[in-house]
């Protein structure tokens, strides 16, 4: 249902008080939900430790809402990076009246006096009609993705077939479903979702993109050691072959088209490069001609992944141009890669941005500076497309 004149104008009565105590409201609603564990296990709670970026990303996004509550199409690729999140974690239609009792509830905490019946009501219907819109969405991916060959809707058994280590930081897991079965082919640039039951920690949900060309054999995920990842230090440690993971279909709007239009730029540091490895592969098997620049930073070559491989793709692909750069490069790197990071300056002399679409995916400091840098430099939103392991935080999305 339509939300009426009334409630939008009492939504967008709220955009200063959102922006003074946002970020107060989204912590208080996830403390709320959160004392419930069948909810608090839908979240990755990485997200929710010292960083707080859910919270900052979920305070930017009903502050967005709000201001554009009387145009909402303007958030139509915010609603659709939202709905694929959910798909991944397998969000239903039966848990959306708790996150509605939580944040109403959140709002009259922080807010007080202030939060009238007028405003609590209007919020509620604002809340339940995006809420119909993400139902409609995620039911639609969920439906999909169940019909297509090899697709399966829920937790999907794994078998990790082989792993391989591609740095000092990077190891690469192999999966091959428990079943025998085929699987869903990917959209490159797509990632899995799994949910993992590790000693001394509640359940544990994490999002790790998969790296390997689409196949209907199985995928490859490629994880970085993070310093106290309770799951990457897991796996890196513990997950041989044979070791069983359970994964919920692939998801995701950061895709490479099917047929690309325009030439294509792929950007990333560190294990960024995980996703566009994905697109590299299918751009050097289906459209090896079409004009792609890959340009990738790392630390140094020791950290580097996947070096190899780009250089093997970017010799079979005549379209294809690949350079790396080494941030501090050892004596035994030089020559190996460009010394220093990717830079808007180097964008501009080196590939076409009157022309590219650039995909871009790295450290949130990275995409800070090359988003930003490649809007500066007239490169219109339409072409930049870009993904970042965890929520996008409030500088990210201004």
């Amino acid at each position: 249902m339509p939300l009426s004149d009334a409630t939008k104008a009492t939504v967008k009565a709220t955009v200063p008080a959102l922006e003074q105590h946002g970020l107060e409201i989204t912590r208080r609603m996830y403390e709320r939900m959160f004392r419930n564990p069948e909810i608090r296990d839908l979240f990755n709670q990485s997200h929710h430790g010292e960083t707080g970026s859910q919270p900052k990303a979920l305070a930017t996004a009903v502050l967005a809402y709000a201001r554009n509550i009387d145009n909402l199409a303007v958030l139509g690729a915010a609603v659709e990076r939202i709905a694929q999140k959910h798909a991944g974690l397998l969000i239903l239609p039966e848990h959306y009246p708790h996150v509605a009792e939580a944040l109403l509830g959140a709002i009259g905490d922080v807010l007080g006096e202030a939060a009238t019946p007028e405003i609590l009501a209007a919020w509620g219907e604002a809340y339940w009609a995006l809420a119909e819109i993400l139902i409609g969405r995620e039911a639609q991916i969920y439906r999909a993705t169940a019909a297509a060959p090899g697709g399966w809707q829920g937790w999907r058994r794994f078998v990790v077939a082989e792993r391989v280590r591609e740095s000092d930081l990077i190891t690469s897991f192999r999966l091959r479903p428990e079943d025998g079965g085929r699987v869903l082919r990917h959209k490159p640039g797509q990632y899995l979702t799994f949910r993992l039951g590790l000693p001394g920690h509640t359940l544990l949900k994490r999002n790790y993109s998969i790296s390997s060309a689409p196949d209907d054999r199985g995928y490859r995920i490629s994880v970085k050691r993070e310093q106290g990842g309770a799951v990457s230090n897991w796996l890196h440690d513990q997950a041989g072959p044979g070791t069983v993971l359970e994964a919920a279909a692939p998801a995701g709007e950061f895709v490479l088209p099917e047929a690309p239009e325009r030439p294509v730029v792929l950007l990333s540091g560190g294990v960024g490069l995980t996703p566009l490895l994905s697109m590299l592969e299918v751009i050097a098997a289906r459209h090896p001609s079409l004009e792609t620049h890959w340009a990738h930073g790392a630390l140094d070559g020791a950290t580097q992944a996947f070096g190899e491989r780009v250089a093997a793709l970017a010799q079979a692909a005549p379209g294809v141009t690949a350079t790396t750069f080494h941030e501090a490069p050892r004596p035994e790197d030089r020559g190996r890669a460009e010394p220093g990071r990717i830079t808007p300056d180097w964008l501009r002399a080196h590939t076409p941005l009157d022309r590219a679409d650039y995909y871009l995916c790295g450290p949130k400091p990275f995409l800070r500076v090359l988003v930003g840098g490649l809007a500066a430099a007239g490169v219109p939103a339409q072409r930049i497309h870009y993904e970042f392991f965890g929520p996008a935080d409030e500088l990210l999305a201004a």
